[in-house]
């Protein structure tokens, strides 16, 4: 991992027994970068929302004794992290409570990295409370350094419509005047066309990659390529490279769980059928292939 402190990351997201979302999705992928990781669960669910029954609880602070959590880190200075990965909320104190634990992580070591993969809702449907909308812009996102939506949940944050490129590009730029030095649009469709657009400021670089479709929706996509980004840019220090590889990597997982769901062939269990193949893809996530390259914009 070069010259580099190995990479130490906090993530903050939901739990399912079974499947792969949140942080089932991130740890994984994370770990077999070379990373320490340390998980806390946002929600705690059987399973992901795609299935016709879902049982567990949306955690609030006090339901997960955040402060508990965090005193016993702080008392074993266990919470030297140079990173923190933040995914879905399913609630407002919860949230706020993240946003001081940020502040706190970035207190004790100023170089501290903030990703924060903003999940509020996509393709125009909202999934969280609307209150949290308020919350992620006013105050998460100027904390985080790495901010990763949709374009959906780009819209949320900045007000702005995302049907072209000019389009898209205005509400970056207008996403980064609110702090955060990097923002990776995963996904979003211009044109008919499927695109992830990637810019940031100081080195003034915006990039844009064309992404084949793929006939189908799979949950926990987005925080898996939140997990790749965090990884890939830290590890390169380089923001073209660290696309390519968290975009190409995330195609081929998707491809691989797509002609898995084809063998089995069986409606009565499909989301179970499209659950991510993350481990069966180890050698995409260590090995990443570059088929789809960078272009700039």
């Amino acid at each position: 991992m070069n010259s580099k402190q190995a990479g130490h990351v906090c993530s903050i997201q939901s739990h399912v027994v079974s499947g792969y979302v949140g942080n089932k999705c991130a740890t994984f992928p994370l770990q077999l970068l070379g990373f320490e990781v340390d998980a806390v669960n946002s929600v705690q669910l059987s399973n992901h929302t795609g299935y016709k029954v879902i049982k567990g609880q949306v955690l609030t602070d006090e339901d997960l004794g955040m402060d508990q959590l965090v005193e016993g880190l702080v008392a074993n200075e266990l919470d030297n992290y140079t990173h923190l990965l933040t995914g879905y909320v399913g609630s407002a104190s919860f949230l706020r409570r993240v946003g001081q634990f940020a502040k706190m992580l970035k207190q004790k070591n100023p170089n501290l990295i903030y990703v924060c993969d903003p999940v509020m809702g996509d393709n125009g449907k909202l999934y969280v409370p609307e209150e949290l909308k308020d919350i992620y812009r006013d105050d998460i996102v100027p904390l985080a350094d790495i901010v990763t939506p949709n374009d959906f949940e780009l819209k949320l944050l900045t007000g702005k419509e995302c049907r072209t490129m000019a389009d898209l590009q205005s509400a970056i730029k207008k996403l980064h005047e609110k702090g955060p030095k990097t923002v990776v649009v995963s996904s979003a469709n211009i044109d008919n066309k499927l695109v992830a657009v990637a810019s940031t400021i100081g080195k003034e670089k915006m990039l844009k990659i064309e992404i084949p479709k793929i006939q189908a929706t799979y949950t926990g996509s987005g925080d898996l390529f939140a997990a790749l980004f965090l990884a890939h840019y830290y590890l390169q220090d380089d923001i073209k490279s660290a696309f390519e590889k968290t975009v190409n990597t995330l195609h081929d997982v998707l491809l691989n769980t797509l002609e898995h769901s084809k063998v089995l062939n069986n409606n009565t269990h499909r989301a179970r059928n499209i659950e991510l193949r993350l481990i069966q893809s180890k050698h995409f996530i260590e090995n990443p292939k570059i088929r789809f390259f960078a272009e700039d914009l």
